[in-house]
């Protein structure tokens, strides 16, 4: 036995490092380097900003750190780009490249392609911009187990209008909401967009829905039934309510028009039925809301004659404010949703360039 804990002792005498000579500590030290350097995909602008009906870059390059080669040659080389949706729970396939494989997806087919102008380069190419390109878009290159990410946001020049159908405020679930817009030649308004609208002056008191499912109202004049006088200015939030059961307003976007807007010079004041036949008849369709708010905010047109519009509803333009044509300030004037059959108004047309 004795020898035996004789033995023990002399191995943990031998197995403890030597402390007065620290070149054997340093050889134990172990580095652990990885195989190549390292794959950086890098957006030279955060924000880009374009129009409707435009064409756009989104940049998007790749690097390997430390080096100014494209690629290793090991791996081919694959690249996605893909929109992140407005609440961040999921992300929608644009388009998807690798070797000479190409590959779009949904409303991007034969809109979208790669710009490939060096080695390096994963930029996007969207033509013929839609509203609901708008939004924040991942380039993602892959090369082997190797992978990295760059964000960009798409921005559209345009406009935000709160908007309620015929039936009153506070009638439209967050699907009606969405529906609405697009009837009205306009999408759903993200956060962003009512928050730069809010900066810009807009003051609504009705909370609306938004394109991520929240409800919310901007206010420039704080009082007493918009959150109170001693409250600060700012974008009101109602929070995220149920899709199918919430009942609000919404807030809509539209953007430029490949059109002419006009006020149909007529003999006569018209019923709304009258009003839709007579802009047929001009070569024209009857104008949406959204066409008079994009001709009013993003053109100037300014025209104090009201006129009915493809909802129903009586409408007119005024960009310089003056007596009896709002003279406080520059707007979209609401007269109403008159009766369509009694009620004799001018009408608003919109004819589209081929």
């Amino acid at each position: 036995m004795k020898s035996l804990l004789f033995l023990v002792l002399i191995s943990v005498c031998w197995a403890e490092p030597h402390r007065g000579n620290s070149s054997l500590e340093h050889e134990r030290i172990v580095h652990v380097q990885e195989n190549g350097p390292r794959l950086l995909v890098v957006a030279e602008q955060a924000k880009i900003f374009s129009h409707r009906g435009g064409n756009v870059t989104l940049p998007c390059k790749f690097y390997h750190e430390h080096t100014s080669a494209a690629g290793s040659g090991a791996h081919k080389i694959r690249v996605k780009w893909t929109k992140l949706t407005s609440d961040y729970l999921k992300e929608l396939d644009v388009f998807v490249a690798m070797g000479h494989h190409r590959k779009s997806y949904g409303g991007y087919q034969g809109r979208v392609s790669l710009r490939e102008s060096s080695e390096n380069d994963a930029s996007l190419v969207i033509t013929n911009l839609r509203l609901e390109d708008y939004g924040r878009y991942k380039c993602e290159v892959i090369e082997g187990l190797e992978d990295d990410t760059a964000v960009v946001t798409l921005n559209l020049e345009g406009v935000v209008f709160p908007y309620s159908p015929r039936l009153g405020r506070y009638n439209l679930n967050f699907h009606d909401a969405q529906r609405a817009c697009v009837e009205q030649d306009s999408v759903m308004a993200s956060f962003d967009q009512l928050y730069d609208a809010w900066r810009s002056g807009l003051d609504w008191c009705n909370a609306g829905w938004l394109s991520d499912g929240s409800v919310q109202y901007p206010i420039t004049k704080p009082r007493e039934p918009c959150g109170g006088r001693d409250t600060v200015p700012g974008v009101r939030n109602y929070g995220f309510w149920d899709k199918d059961k919430g009942r609000y307003d919404v807030f809509c976007f539209t953007s430029n028009f490949n059109g002419r807007f006009y006020y149909l010079i007529h003999p006569t004041k018209l019923t709304y039925d009258e009003a839709v036949q007579a802009c047929l008849k001009d070569g024209a369709q009857i104008a949406k809301v959204g066409q008079i708010f994009a001709a009013w905010k993003l053109l100037g047109y300014d025209r104090c004659d009201a006129g009915w519009l493809a909802d129903g509803s009586v409408r007119y333009p005024i960009s310089r404010p003056r007596k009896r044509c709002s003279p406080s300030e520059a707007a979209v004037r609401f007269v109403g949703f008159p009766d369509k059959k009694h009620k004799l108004y001018g009408v608003y047309c919109f004819r589209a360039y081929n």
